[in-house]
């Protein structure tokens, strides 16, 4: 598979909606990943990233409380930490993984009792990733039969010995439309920057400034297992444009 440029595939579609990007650093020292969220709806667009440092991840919260409509689907915890195991999804299937995991599960285990977002006619896929403690990663999204509500289809991808410079992209639609089609074939292969600053801010500039809404990035140091994590919202409490991202929790030299 040709590796795309990730930045510019993102710039030409105007709703690829939620999406999941895991790399390697180009050094091979360190994992990047990523994860946005888009909307075109008010109550979708009402939304920003909070940290949960005490699970080691983010939640996603009303930015304006006032406003927000129905919280099913679109209020959940995106990335959770287990361990030195990182998981990050487009719902609430995060605390499925996260709950059996710890049972001694696996990550396909906990997917096999999950289906695609009840949604119709969209059916939004779930779309699901872990990193873990030696950068190898597993992908998976779950999906309707080309838009059949009443079947699914659920795929897994292992990434047991990622090559450094280079990682893969999964999203939640291919496109924008009525109904969105979902994501289709196996995730993108992209070459990845130098460093998670660029990773970052990169991607966050590419998404279509009408539909983006916020967008999370963590890198992972291999040799220490220590993580810093950035975030980008483009609303804050009442709902106003947010130009810079937080500050990492944990600033590496390589960061900038």
């Amino acid at each position: 598979m040709e590796k795309i440029n990730l930045n510019e595939y993102l710039a030409g579609n105007e709703y690829p909606g939620r999406g999941i990007a895991i790399a390697k650093s180009p050094d091979g020292k360190q994992m990047f990943i990523g994860y946005w969220i888009m909307g075109r709806s008010a109550n979708s667009r009402n939304r920003v990233f909070e940290p949960v440092p005490e699970r080691g991840g983010i939640e996603t919260k009303a930015a304006d409380p006032s406003k927000l409509e129905d919280p099913s689907l679109i209020i959940y915890n995106p990335v959770l930490t287990l361990g030195k195991t990182h998981i990050v999804t487009n719902g609430d299937q995060t605390d499925t993984i996260y709950d059996m995991m710890c049972k001694g599960k696996s990550f396909a285990d906990a997917l096999r009792t999950r289906t695609f977002e009840p949604d119709g006619p969209n059916w939004t896929p779930r779309i699901s990733a872990v990193v873990y403690e030696d950068s190898s990663y597993q992908l998976s999204i779950l999906k309707s039969a080309d838009g059949n509500g009443d079947s699914v289809h659920r795929f897994f991808y292992d990434y047991p010995l990622p090559v450094a410079g280079e990682g893969h992209f999964i999203s939640t639609y291919k496109c924008n439309g009525s109904p969105i089609p979902s994501f289709d074939g196996e995730p993108l292969r992209f070459a990845c920057p130098r460093t998670v600053g660029e990773f970052a801010r990169g991607i966050w500039a590419s998404l279509n400034e009408d539909n983006k809404v916020s967008f999370f990035a963590r890198v992972i140091d291999l040799e220490s297992g220590n993580a810093g994590d950035m975030i980008y919202n483009k609303y804050d409490a009442v709902c106003s444009d947010m130009d810079d991202p937080e500050e990492p929790a944990l600033l590496p030299e390589e960061m900038e």
